[in-house]
């Protein structure tokens, strides 16, 4: 516990250093103006602080994920060999340069997830869980479904997704906000700026709140289409009857997922059906294997 709370602090230093440095260097930190709202330099303010968020997170997934998770790296010579030999032989089917790290995590549940900060330069890791409650055909599926996630550059992708959300909800809080406060301060007689109070601050997040819930069908929109794309990326790497068993078995293996690690929520491989399907990063079973039974 004390580890991920430090990870989680220094992540964030990292963010604000880093946007504090970008800020100073482009002269955009104060967009608020006695006349208003400067436009252009909320928006690079809002771009700044989407971007750098996301993109730091990017760069250090692999890292984290071996922090928080107890990630431990195998090679073609252990006990893990031949998992290493497959990954590496479908990462390079897939035309990935570099071969993926290969890593294990001592878990019962049964999951499998791809990170990094590209497609060179990725993780695969899969849970001892998985690897005793799956045959081999199966766990060729699930690693397939992985190596498609890296090929395709999902990690990126979804980085770029969540810094472009994150800007859009800073912008359109703060012009929220000014213009709520504005039209409270009604013909008030001092000369103060609308958003000079703590009320205006409050107001940004308030609405910070409620866009980000907005930006989430945004992001998990995207998520669920990578995932039906790295379903089809695993069926070609290892076979439509081994991706389809693969996903059959989770079916029955769902409960076994974990799901309170939130901090590694989005590298799940299986999501349960419910109300909330919009809000899912991963779509429902049932229809991940009657896409691909429509495939092909």
């Amino acid at each position: 516990m004390f580890k991920r709370i430090f990870l989680f602090v220094l992540t964030n230093i990292l963010v604000m250093v880093s946007v504090s440095l970008i800020l100073g260097v482009l002269g955009v930190g104060n967009y608020l103006t006695a006349s208003g709202i400067n436009y252009s330099a909320l928006m690079v303010f809002c771009l700044v602080w989407g971007f750098v968020g996301s993109g730091i997170s990017l760069l250090l997934s692999k890292f984290m994920a071996k922090k928080m998770m107890g990630v431990e790296i195998v090679d073609d010579r252990g006990q893990y060999g031949d998992l290493v030999r497959k990954v590496h032989t479908m990462a390079r089917q897939a035309g990935i340069s570099k071969m993926p790290e290969v890593g294990i995590y001592h878990s019962p549940e049964v999951n499998a997830f791809a990170t990094g900060r590209s497609k060179n330069n990725a993780l695969v890791a899969v849970s001892t869980g998985l690897l005793q409650q799956m045959n081999s055909d199966e766990v060729e599926g699930v690693l397939a479904h992985e190596v498609a996630h890296v090929a395709n550059g999902d990690m990126v992708t979804m980085a770029l997704v969540q810094g472009v959300v994150n800007a859009f909800v800073m912008f359109f809080a703060r012009i929220a906000a000014f213009a709520l406060q504005n039209f409270l301060a009604g013909d008030r007689d001092d000369d103060r700026p609308a958003s000079s109070g703590w009320a205006y601050h409050l107001s940004v997040m308030v609405f910070e709140i409620m866009f980000s819930f907005l930006g989430m069908f945004v992001v998990a929109y995207f998520s669920r289409v990578r995932e039906f794309r790295a379903d089809k990326g695993g069926a070609q790497y290892a076979g439509k009857h081994k991706m389809i068993a693969a996903l059959k078995r989770l079916q029955q293996k769902i409960d076994f997922v974990d799901d309170s690690q939130d901090a590694v929520k989005t590298l799940k491989i299986s999501s349960k059906k419910g109300l909330m399907n919009f809000l899912s990063t991963h779509p429902n079973l049932e229809d991940r294997i009657a896409a691909l039974e429509r495939a092909y």
